[in-house]
């Protein structure tokens, strides 16, 4: 079903017995490749994460635990970067992933010999898993789009083809990093345009795509073949400053209000991984058009969207210091979007654009039709004019500083071990002061 195989069989466990714990979101079945660091690390190493443990790649080969092709890819996995190994394309990371598989598996009769090689969670701090060429941010849900719409329509064009603006990818950052309130000109309340620290910094919950094998300058990608250029997912927090995005926006688009920060999660869940959750596409309305021919496959109607719970929680600075968790402010589904990840590429690489092992597609958006699934606060307080009211009594229009958002997913299908994604998470700091000219 779906390309599933024997890592996929729920009845298989981890000798690391936090794998095998019913809310974990890196059992055996899941294997994500990252970046970790320890202090007494020169650079990242390449991991695998599995329960609350790395296997480390590096030391896993210097072992003898990879022969021949899965070697290769074992080796070009191992850091500083994933992006040799996103190079390398699914098929090999596949047969990488079958062979952690099998050592990470508690009936591997030499689990003593790949303990050893096992890192602690807690003793590492998490790199950037890919050096980032290209950042492309898509608009692909309908429910964010019409309730951010003053006609309360989405335009034509968002139903003829995936809609995108590209971002800026020196400033995507790994999860943890603080988002520093950005400076900008936004209109006051008497119409006058003023330049300062954004008063509207907004959270937009996301799903990140990674490029795995790229096209060449001029060769498009048919939609057929759109999932084997993608490597693997992660969560996106595209950060927005929506005073200053209002000012920007028309003619051109985001530029100053998105190109701030954007926060990534740190473990790249395969293409592999995510099999299991496939589920059909978005079911459009009666009344839509069709997708283009290009962009439309009978694959793609049958499974070409994932059930992937979403949440966002806001956590505060007065929560922190009384030892409170986040409080859930969205809860949406990744079914909902109008386009698939393979349409975004398809559509992405149809001018002959060349993409790039290690580029970022982000969804855009993912809000659902429930209220509870607005998946940023300006729908979530229409534009910040209905501030919400927390469990301790705070209020918030707009995220302030020391406010922490935290963004967690999971992927659950009966039959199948549920898997997730680890956390996304960013902390607001404050502005800068502006400096001065020099005289």
């Amino acid at each position: 079903m779906l390309g599933t195989d024997a890592t996929h069989d729920p009845a298989r466990r981890s000798f690391v017995e936090a794998a095998n714990l019913a809310r974990a979101d890196f059992p055996l079945q899941n294997l994500p490749f990252g970046i970790f660091k320890r202090a007494s690390d020169a650079t990242g190493r390449g991991g695998v994460a599995i329960g609350d443990q790395i296997l480390d790649l590096a030391a896993a080969q210097e072992a003898g635990l990879f022969a021949g092709a899965v070697e290769k890819t074992a080796n070009a996995a191992k850091g500083p970067t994933l992006n040799a190994l996103m190079a390398l394309g699914n098929h090999a990371a596949s047969a990488l992933r079958a062979r952690l598989c099998n050592l990470l598996d508690a009936k591997n009769p030499e689990r003593r010999k790949i303990e050893p090689l096992l890192v602690p969670m807690s003793e590492v701090s998490m790199q950037m898993p890919v050096a980032v060429g290209n950042f492309t941010d898509f608009l692909t849900s309908s429910f964010h789009s019409e309730r951010l719409s003053p006609s309360g329509k989405v335009p034509p064009s968002f139903k003829a083809m995936p809609i995108a603006y590209h971002s800026r990818a020196s400033s995507v950052r790994v999860s943890g990093e603080t988002v520093t309130r950005p400076h900008g000109q936004w209109l006051d309340q008497d119409n006058i345009m003023r330049f300062g620290p954004t008063r509207a910094l907004d959270y937009e919950l996301e799903v990140g795509a990674f490029v795995g094998i790229g096209n060449e300058l001029g060769q498009p990608i048919p939609i057929e073949e759109a999932r084997t250029h993608i490597f693997g997912y992660c969560l996106l927090d595209d950060w927005s400053a929506r005073d200053i995005q209002r000012g920007e926006s028309v003619p051109l688009g985001p530029f100053l209000a998105k190109s701030l920060s954007t926060s990534i999660s740190p473990w790249v869940i395969t293409e592999a991984a995510m099999r299991p959750f496939r589920t059909p596409a978005f079911a459009r309305p009666e009344g839509d058009p069709a997708p283009p021919s290009y962009l439309d496959s009978p694959r793609e109607r049958e499974n070409g969207g994932f059930d992937l719970k979403l949440r966002a929680l806001l956590r505060t600075r007065r929560m922190r210091e009384a030892g409170q968790g986040g409080e859930p402010i969205t809860n949406t589904n990744f079914k909902h979007m109008y386009w698939t990840f393979a349409q975004m590429l398809t559509h992405h690489a149809s001018n002959g654009c060349n993409l790039m092992p290690g580029d970022i597609f982000a969804s855009g958006t993912t809000s659902g039709p429930a209220e509870e699934s607005r998946a940023c606060l300006a729908e979530i307080t229409a534009r910040g004019s209905k501030p919400i009211t927390l469990s301790n009594g705070e209020t918030r229009a707009w995220l302030e500083d020391g406010d922490e958002v935290i963004f967690r997913a999971r992927a659950e299908r009966e039959g199948f071990t549920p898997i997730g994604f680890g956390e996304c998470r960013g902390v607001i700091g404050p502005a800068v002061n502006f400096p001065a000219a020099a005289r």
